[in-house]
Order: structure tokens, then sequence, then C-alpha cells
């Protein structure tokens, strides 16, 4: 198979674990025969450097010509541009518009591999599998008016029936393909956004008879991801809603550093790690890039159908993780003892276990 691909490493900590992640892809090329061709473009604090926009038209040229679209991480401060402030995160929002990727998904997975790194207890965790279908196109984020003026701030969230239907469809039509069961996260006994969501929400629910369906309130909800996460299969969320309890749900595993992502719904797939850029950590080559390379998978399954590579590429994640090789932000919680491994090491690991299985 051929495909195109666009790489967007971005800020901070994204370009390092982007390099990993080409890396892998570079591996299942060469164990099966395929060919992806990849293209560079500038997104985030670096486009606002070189072009003053966070996704710059040059950008958004190269996003018509590819099967795919994988990102390291953007954010970084805001920046004064002509006289106006411009986040670089707003390129991401941006880009997911463009794109037309309403549907956000986020699994969160804790088997024998991964266990050791979270800080529960392996009877409290291990066996955990959920996804987070979170909307990513309406909301608060994007939602008028918002502003400062006159010593008041605001925002407004804001979503249609068409918006409410088309994500739950997606969080049901999964929950066909695992355990079918949703549970649908709102805040409806405060706000008239989450009254409307609750009734569409369940509306849509009546054309899945075969589903487990329920809702629940979000403050229970981020209790019950601590206290009782395996009684979760999709968790159907709002943007602002599902941004929050993901990055909950990530100490699940140990680390956001583990998480990967993909934005669908469009003709073009977004995928990328859940973790922010870390500038803390960016440029000393300890960032974890599991989750970029686990988007990989995401993509090579969601986007090529290629579902042997992409379970070839789990598989050896899982081996290096269960032989107790961990970066920084996990070898605390290893069990192994080893010295932590860096960026680079961890993704050396990944592609040697990758030809060392070579089609099982």
């Amino acid at each position: 198979m051929d495909g195109r691909i666009l790489f967007l490493p971005g800020d901070g900590v994204g370009p390092e674990v982007l390099r990993e992640a080409r890396r892998v892809l570079e591996a299942i090329e060469e164990i099966y025969g395929h060919r992806f061709e990849i293209i560079e473009g500038a997104m985030g604090a670096r486009a606002i450097d070189r072009f003053g926009d966070p996704l710059p038209e040059e950008t958004r040229r190269l996003t018509s010509g590819v099967d795919a679209v994988l990102l390291g991480a953007v954010g970084f401060a805001a920046q004064p541009v002509n006289g106006e402030t411009i986040d670089p995160a707003r390129g991401l929002l941006e880009l997911r518009q463009l794109l037309g990727n309403y549907a956000n998904i986020r699994p969160i997975a804790v088997g024998d591999a991964v266990v050791a790194g979270s800080p529960f207890r392996a009877d409290h965790v291990r066996g955990v599998d959920l996804v987070i279908v979170r909307e990513v196109l309406g909301g608060i984020y994007y939602g008028l008016p918002r502003g400062i003026e006159d010593g008041v701030a605001y925002d407004t969230e804001i979503y249609s029936e068409g918006e409410i239907r088309r994500i739950a469809r997606a969080a049901f039509e999964l929950a066909r393909t695992r355990r079918k069961k949703v549970t649908s996260i709102d805040k409806a006994n405060v706000l008239e956004s989450s009254v409307f969501w609750r009734a569409i929400v369940g509306d849509v629910a009546r054309e899945y008879r075969d589903i487990e369906f329920s809702s629940m309130l979000v403050d229970n909800c981020a209790m019950q991801l601590i206290s009782n996460p395996r009684q979760f299969d999709v968790v159907l969320t709002n943007n602002m809603f599902g941004d929050i309890l993901s990055d909950e749900a990530a100490v699940l595993v140990g680390s956001l550093g583990m998480l990967p992502s993909a934005s669908v719904g469009g003709e073009v797939g977004l995928y990328e790690p859940v973790h922010g850029t870390a500038p803390d950590i960016a440029g000393q080559g300890i960032a974890n890039p599991v989750g970029a390379i686990l988007s990989v998978a995401m993509m090579l399954e969601l986007t090529f159908a290629l579902t042997e590579e992409a379970n070839a590429v789990h598989d050896g994640v899982g081996r290096v993780l269960r032989d107790g090789h961990a970066t920084a932000d996990l070898a605390a919680a290893s069990a192994s003892g080893r010295a932590p491994v860096s960026t680079e090491g961890m993704g050396e690991l990944i592609v040697r276990a990758l030809s060392a299985g070579d089609r099982g």
C-alpha cells in the first residue's frame, strides 16, 4: 500500500516524539512492504514565528493532498503578532475545523504491559478498557460571543441538534464494535446546553436498542473514573468535559505520554498523542513517545485499514513495556528497577520489538 501523510511536529516535545513515531512507521514500511510518503508542515508557535499564523496557508494547502495528518503537539504562551496576541493552540482548533473532524477518539486501556506504570493497585486498574468519544468542533471552545470587556470575561457553550446527533451516533456505532455500552456525560442539573445534550443523546439512544445506555453528571464521572473505572466502555462527552476527563483518565495508565488519539469524521483523519508540548522537558530527550507511536497504530487501522500492522505496533509497545523499559514519567512506577529510557531509546526498543516480531 502507498499512502501520503502530513507530519506536523509542532512545538516543545512534539518534534521529539514524532521523530520516534516516524521510525516506527518506517519499520512498518520495511516489514510489510508499504510506502508512506511523509510531508512536513509548520504549525503552532514555530509557525507563528515563521508566518505569523499558527496554521499558515501553506500548511492548509498541504492537508488537501494527503491521506492522514500526524501531529506532535502545539502550545506555548500566546505571542504578539502585529499588535494582536495569538495563541499557538488556536492552530489545532482551526485544523480540526478545516478537516471536518468532529469526533475525537481517546482509548484508555490498562493491560498487563502497562499496569506496573499505574499509580493505582494492579487489581484496581487491570482490565480497564474504555474509549472517550469527545465532540471537538462545537461547544465552549468555538462558541460566540466570547471576550473580555469592562472587567467581565465571558464564553458561550453552544451546540446544535445536528452536532449532538452526529457525535452520539459515532459513539453508539463504536460501542457496537466493543462491549455495547455508552455513558453520556453532561451537567444537566445546571446547564441548559446539557439539558439539550441529554435529550438529544437519549433520542439517538432509542435507535440503538442493542446498546446499554445511561447518562451521568460530569462531576460524578470524574469521581467514578478513579473509584470504579472498569464500569466504563464508551464515554460520550462534549468538547470541554472530554478535554478534562480524558486527561484525568490518563492517570490510570500512569502518564499522559502513553495515550494516543484520533480525530475523525472528515475525509482526512488527524492523529496525535493526548499530551501537550511539555516545555519544561523539551529538548532533554526524556519525553515519552508511546502516545505518538500508538497514534500511528490508530492511523494504520482507521485511515489505511491495516489492522495487522496496527496490531504489530501495539504488540511491539507491549513487549517493551512488559520487559520493564520506561521513560522518566513512568520509571518511578516500574516494577523492574531499570533506569529510565530516553525518548530515542524507547523508539529504538519498539522498532527492535517490531523487527523481532516480523509478522508474528
